[in-house]
């Protein structure tokens, strides 16, 4: 679920948080830096897991606060909780996996309670929520549909909840759409993911080797780039842009199953995306014009990646 483009752009940050350093630090804490970017996938997910149990259960919890008051109405005394005997939300609760990472990870945030009960409130105020209601039988997929109900159109669809899973998670751009996808596909299969594993270990493996190669061949892959800077001076460019040049050599000189065409459109949109307004088109200049003096040299070495 998390993708090659999201593993370059872990590198990517690594690479520059290892720039701003005075000087570089020993390989180990390379690796280090990376796993810290690799786990906030992890965090993230079990954030959101977290988020959505507590929303589930919140109609006993605002139940019991309704009837512990001094003078409760009938309405007080007649919250129905059936939302919090929802038979996904157990099988979440039973899952020890999960249940281990919310105890190592602690998401259990003061701030979060109140957009917790904004959700429920906003919930119940929906034709959907007392359709459910209404329905006294409990059907797997009627469940199921209620939760991915919350998620889709109470927690994403929300700018109260962007707003606050931003300011927790600064990759949630980067990761969010993947952490999202593993989401769903829990919900499906409860108790049946990894938390340790979300990266496909050929994915890390090539994000580790990836960050090892740009550090140990900076010199040799300087060499291919500086000739094509022309006037530029190379102090002046984008520390971004020689960044994702480097990585982009790379992996012509030394990934031999991926596509060169696949290298050079992945470092124009990341050069889009993360750095200057000019940056997807110079990244593409200087990357296509070192592809093709490979290629006329004969340097370029690729492997079927066809069924890679």
């Amino acid at each position: 679920m998390i993708s090659r483009r999201t593993i370059r752009v872990k590198v990517m940050q690594t690479l520059y948080t290892i720039s701003t350093f005075d000087a570089i630090p020993a390989p180990a804490a390379h690796a280090s830096l990376l796993k810290q970017q690799f786990d906030q996938p992890r965090r993230l997910l079990v954030h959101l897991l977290w988020l959505l149990t507590e929303i589930l259960r919140f109609p006993e919890k605002y139940a019991h606060q309704k009837a512990s008051k001094h003078l409760p109405s009938a309405a007080d005394l007649n919250i129905n909780t059936k939302l919090a005997g929802n038979e996904l939300l157990w099988q979440m609760l039973e899952d020890k996996a999960l249940l281990k990472q919310i105890d190592q990870l602690k998401p259990q945030l003061e701030l979060a309670q109140e957009l917790i009960k904004s959700v429920y409130l906003k919930l119940a105020e929906t034709e959907t929520y007392q359709t459910y209601l209404s329905t006294p039988s409990r059907d797997k997929k009627a469940e199921r549909k209620m939760v991915e109900y919350i998620v889709n159109d109470l927690l994403l669809a929300n700018p109260s909840f962007v707003a606050y899973i931003e300011e927790l998670f600064t990759d949630w751009d980067d990761d969010g759409e993947g952490v999202v996808q593993l989401l769903a596909s829990y919900l499906h299969k409860p108790g049946q993911l990894n938390f340790e594993q979300l990266i496909d270990s050929d994915k890390e493996q090539f994000g580790v080797e990836l960050l090892r190669t740009v550090l140990e061949k900076q010199e040799q892959l300087q060499s291919y780039i500086i000739p094509k800077l022309k006037n530029w001076d190379p102090e002046r460019i984008a520390q971004l842009d020689m960044i994702m040049m480097k990585m982009g050599v790379a992996e012509f000189l030394f990934f031999e199953t991926i596509p060169p065409k696949v290298t050079i459109n992945e470092y124009i949109d990341l050069a889009k995306e993360y750095s200057t307004a000019q940056s997807g088109q110079f990244v593409n200049g200087i990357l296509d014009g070192i592809h093709k003096d490979l290629v006329a040299a004969g340097a370029l070495r690729k492997v079927d990646f066809r069924k890679s």
